[in-house]
């Protein structure tokens, strides 16, 4: 170990950190952004020329913001709502303050997501419900989030390690995380064993997050069957 990662052998603290870090703006960012998005999803799906009740102005609103949003290179997304990060959270530096732009870029990726997903219920499930005299909120839960729970639970397992990219992207303004090890104690120090064990790191985590997804979606495929 100490042979191939010299420098990396000796920040064990600083990369359990880091990962405690990273964990933390997945996890956080994911909740936020995935309830937000989930909810605006919805709309999309209920706005739209398919949908439950078909509203184009609200529907034309919806759909620019998502796509907006989507087209914002997150590293400059950094830097354009700094002065909102500064307003909710205090500060533009740290794990906190990166969470915010985090969850800005989140949500709109996310809320496509959802759209997508739900948009693949069988429409003929929909007009049976809508036969039986289900209101709209009632068809979305017993209908929509059940039958789509396979594709969103995919969708969550893709956006979180979405999330994974952009909390490493985020070292660049000081963000925290294992990016900030591999760019500041790594790439900037020219050790480069120290940028290899963050990218290790990176990836574990990212295969543990489709493990756990794929483990999921078994459970629930097995329990429809």
């Amino acid at each position: 170990m100490e042979h191939y990662f010299p420098y990396a052998s000796q920040m064990v603290s600083d990369f359990t950190q880091a990962t405690q870090e990273t964990v933390l703006m997945t996890v956080s960012a994911m909740i936020i952004a995935g309830a937000i998005g989930l909810v605006i999803g919805i709309l999309l799906l209920l706005t739209g020329s398919r949908g439950l009740s078909p509203n184009a102005p609200v529907y034309w609103v919806l759909d620019q913001i998502v796509n907006i949003g989507r087209s914002v290179p997150f590293i400059i997304l950094l830097a354009v709502i700094m002065p909102f990060t500064r307003l909710i959270v205090g500060t533009s530096i740290g794990t906190t303050a990166v969470t915010v732009p985090i969850v800005v870029g989140t949500i709109p990726f996310f809320a496509r997501q959802v759209q997508n997903a739900l948009l693949e219920v069988d429409s003929g499930v929909v007009e049976a419900a809508q036969a039986m005299g289900l209101g709209n909120l009632a068809i979305v839960v017993r209908v929509y989030l059940k039958e789509g729970l396979i594709s969103l639970v995919r969708s969550v397992n893709f956006t979180i390690i979405n999330l994974i990219g952009l909390t490493a992207m985020a070292g660049v303004v000081g963000g925290g995380g294992l990016g900030a090890v591999a760019l500041q104690e790594g790439y900037q120090r020219g050790r480069t064993d120290v940028t290899v064990m963050s990218m290790i790191l990176i990836l574990i985590f990212v295969f543990i997050t489709q493990v756990i997804g794929n483990a999921v979606l078994k459970l629930i495929a097995h329990g429809r069957a």
